[in-house]
């Protein structure tokens, strides 16, 4: 947490300015040749999106990259010595991740409503959708640090994966805008059941049925955060 902080004009400010560029283009100018997305205007529809699209980013940037540093540097050997279990090593990185991209979201949020004023309609769905969906990307920003070899695959995994599924989750769009033969991409996309999630915390609209949403964000986390902990424990490209 003090490390995207102590540099928060490289991690907190530059989400915050590209997504005033996003609502200003999409929302405000585009928006108005737009008709209305599911019984509301499109900038409204369009700010739970990117929240969650800069909260994704956010939290799969700070933990992958800090555990890759660590390992080159090898400084997180000194954090395997300690006194403390792999439980709490990986918990520890996540929350890191995790409190970046609630920061991130925020100010995200904060900003929108320089163009429009968007009260959340369900605040525990909110904070619920947030965190754990912080948390999954979080720890899949872990594995990413764990099995990269070059910094360059950090950012294939984000260039190739999670971009493409973040653009095709749903931000920008609802499904119901997308042709018939590629709606199903969608469907089977997981970061669309994400983003319907916040959006209805948000705006209380939802496309896709809300216990998929809320269940599915629970166990990708469960399987993956386990999954970490057992590469930790078995030092897996961790001991030298």
């Amino acid at each position: 947490m003090f490390r995207f902080f102590s540099v928060f004009k490289q991690t907190i400010v530059p989400p915050v300015v590209s997504s005033f560029l996003y609502i200003f283009i999409f929302g405000l100018s585009l928006g108005r040749h737009i008709d209305q997305v599911e019984g509301m205007s499109y900038m409204k529809f369009l700010i739970p999106g990117l929240i969650m699209m800069y909260t994704i980013e956010g939290s799969y940037i700070n933990t992958s990259s800090s555990l890759y540093i660590s390992r080159w540097h090898n400084s997180i050997q000194e954090i395997l010595v300690t006194p403390l279990s792999y439980l709490e090593m990986v918990t520890a990185i996540l929350i890191g991740g995790l409190m970046r991209g609630v920061v991130v979201s925020f100010g995200v949020y904060l900003v929108s409503l320089i163009f429009v004023q968007t009260p959340i309609a369900h605040p525990i769905v909110f904070f619920y959708m947030l965190l754990m969906v912080s948390a999954i990307f979080s720890t899949i920003g872990i594995l990413a640090g764990l099995f990269a070899e070059e910094w360059e695959h950090l950012s294939i995994v984000s260039t190739f994966v999670i971009t493409p599924l973040i653009f095709l989750g749903g931000v920008f769009h609802s499904v119901a805008m997308m042709p018939e033969a590629l709606r199903f991409i969608t469907v089977c996309n997981p970061i669309y059941y994400m983003v319907d999630g916040l959006r209805y915390a948000v705006l209380g609209i939802h496309s896709a049925p809300l216990w998929i949403s809320f269940g599915m964000v629970l166990v990708v986390f469960a399987v993956l955060f386990s999954f970490a902990v057992y590469l930790f424990k078995i030092g897996y490209k961790l001991r030298v």
